[in-house]
């Protein structure tokens, strides 16, 4: 079983937590974190931790610095636990680079066991408003960054097609597709298929609804 670390400053909510912990069969490999600097001195100890933070309570300068952090310490999973979250916030988040979980205070109590269970074992969840947010097709204003045919072959690559499956449909060589794969990856400043899905996602290339089939 993973480490938890949980990152929130209210003593009740931190018992609660405790408490459904003892139900998964955690009671001896949690950690509290009152501030940035304990959080991050957690992570350093425990790298594959499940951080469990209500970021209305901590002291981040901005949702930059935990996508950031996050970003850093790639081996941990993420569940934001808040009474309340802005949907200027979710989107940030929901469509970063990176992958957090998300539910709420005022969830059931068998929502919040689930979303624990499900971060810990790597496993999506979001609470009804992150995930109306996430299925929404109305992209977010960012910058058009790749060409026509960049963006067909990140569609098909969003599609979970392989470099050569995409060659073969559109009729090109390997190679091209290849090149044109790379570029995406250079424009976008990413480094895995994950992070240019999150782009395709962000710009309208590909909807939910798509990806998810």
């Amino acid at each position: 079983m993973r480490p938890f670390i949980l990152a929130d400053n209210q003593d009740i909510t931190r018992e609660g937590v405790w408490a459904l912990l003892k139900q998964l069969n955690i009671t001896d490999m949690s950690s509290w974190a009152a501030s940035r600097n304990e959080l991050l001195a957690g992570l350093k100890k425990y790298p594959n931790a499940v951080v469990v933070l209500d970021y209305t309570l901590f002291d981040f300068s901005d949702v930059n610095e935990i996508i950031n952090i996050k970003g850093g310490h790639s081996k941990s999973s993420w569940l934001l636990f808040s009474d309340e979250l802005g949907e200027q916030f979710l989107r940030q988040v929901l469509f970063s680079a990176q992958t957090f979980n998300i539910v709420m205070k005022t969830n059931s109590r068998q929502d919040i066991l689930t979303a624990l269970e499900y971060t810990c074992n790597d496993r999506e969840y979001l609470c009804e408003p992150a995930k109306q947010i996430y299925k929404s097709d109305v992209p977010l204003s960012i910058p058009d960054l790749l060409t026509p045919s960049e963006k067909e072959v990140l569609y098909h690559i969003a599609l979970g097609k392989t470099t050569k499956e995409i060659a073969y449909d559109k009729n090109l060589s390997f190679h091209t597709v290849n090149a044109h794969r790379k570029n995406i990856f250079r424009k976008l400043e990413v480094n895995n298929v994950h992070e240019a899905i999150k782009y395709a996602l962000r710009a309208g290339i590909i909807n939910v609804a798509e990806y998810c089939i």
